[in-house]
């Protein structure tokens, strides 16, 4: 009986506990973002700020690459050159990047014509670092939308040179209806105060890559981003690798959270494709190539699982009634803590329409149990029709 209650009690207290350090690196960060963040200089002030280069990936995506080519057209940092890079497309969209290419001077489109992998998106990167002539490197995706400051933002946050790297939300356009339109720009969202989490902490394991900034030395650190091991997520290895690097230099990595970095996202259409998305996240934290962010990602998953399947025994077993109650302490703390930081980017309105999310007390749990079994079990989730490995 003493085991037994060591067990629930202590589970309550271990998630707990680590959701309450957790906040403490969200506000660090939270902190440190509204320090870095600079007035906007006028336009003859900001003349020889220094090059930025913009890395587009992108395969097939005719139907949403537009939205990201008109938000880029609008951007107020003169100083950047765009490098698209198309992976083997079979769709128009090569033609939309030619006609921006055509019109935006040092903007550039690379055709592969090969892409060996294992992971053909850091292959298809990697050529794009080699035409790149800034020396800060600036990501995104094809499917995505970007605000007017985006480019200045993230450079005014690496003023300082012991800032490698920058990670900054993504945010999903909401498609769906009701819960899963609500659910999947949640879970997004509270992906990313975790990443806020860690580097706040010190331990920055991952980021989005497709709102990723990096210093050229992070990566000669690493020697190029290729020497990054294979990893389903590439960009949340890569900043992991950088980590380990930069700490004897004193380099450092932050996590943004103002509004003027922002990027927004396509939502999945189907509960299927969103599955396969944050399988693909998932096994990326639990296999991937970095052992600490390993141990850590699977720590908390771990824990997510068992207080889970306690949630769906306690009915029957009232004694189990700790692993539940930590379970939705620590959600209510990241329900508090995505409508408080980026609340704006979160679909459902304001006061009473917001109490929604406390379907997320028990939606998320359950969500990221399963992507845990199922990754456990072996499951590999694909990216444009390949299979990750």
């Amino acid at each position: 009986m003493i085991g037994f209650d060591i067990f629930r009690f202590g589970y309550m207290a271990l998630f707990l506990g680590t959701h309450a350090v957790a906040l403490i690196g969200m506000l660090r960060e939270y902190a440190w973002d509204r320090r870095s963040r600079r007035p906007r200089p006028s336009a003859a002030e900001a003349e020889g700020e220094g090059l930025v280069s913009v890395l587009v990936p992108f395969r097939n995506e005719e139907e949403r690459i537009g939205g990201l080519l008109e938000s880029l057209s609008r951007q107020d940092y003169p100083d950047v050159e765009y490098i698209f890079i198309d992976d083997f497309s079979s769709d128009r969209s090569p033609e939309l990047v030619r006609a921006f290419v055509a019109g935006n001077r040092g903007a550039k489109l690379i055709t592969l014509r090969e892409n060996p992998g294992p992971n053909r998106k850091q292959y298809a990167i990697a050529r794009g670092i080699e035409a790149a002539g800034g020396n800060l490197l600036l990501f995104t995706d094809a499917d995505c939308e970007v605000p007017p400051h985006w480019i200045r933002g993230m450079k005014d946050r690496m003023a300082d040179p012991a800032v490698a790297a920058i990670i900054a939300p993504v945010f999903k356009i909401p498609l769906g209806r009701f819960l899963f339109r609500q659910y999947q720009c949640f879970d997004h969202a509270v992906r990313y105060i975790y990443l806020m989490a860690g580097t706040g902490l010190g331990a920055a394991g991952g980021g989005f890559g497709n709102n990723l900034m990096l210093r050229r030395e992070a990566l000669d650190l690493v020697g190029g981003y290729e020497k990054v091991p294979p990893s389903p997520t590439e960009d949340a290895a890569l900043v992991a690798f950088i980590r380990k690097a930069g700490d004897p230099r004193g380099l450092e990595i932050h996590s943004a959270s103002g509004e003027d970095v922002w990027v927004m996202t396509r939502g999945e259409r189907t509960w299927a494709s969103l599955v396969n998305q944050t399988l693909r996240w998932n096994n990326g934290g639990l296999f991937g190539p970095d052992i600490p962010t390993r141990l850590n990602f699977g720590l908390l998953m771990v824990t997510y699982t068992i207080g889970s399947i306690g949630m769906l025994l306690s009915p029957f077993f009232p004694g189990l009634w700790p692993l539940p109650a930590g379970i939705f302490l620590a959600m209510i703390m990241n329900v508090i803590s995505v409508l408080g930081f980026f609340g704006p980017a979160m679909p459902g309105g304001k006061g009473l329409r917001k109490l929604a999310y406390i379907a997320e007390l028990v939606t998320a749990p359950l969500f990221f149990s399963m992507l845990t079994i199922l990754g456990f079990a072996g499951v590999k989730a694909d990216w444009k029709g390949r299979q990750v490995k």
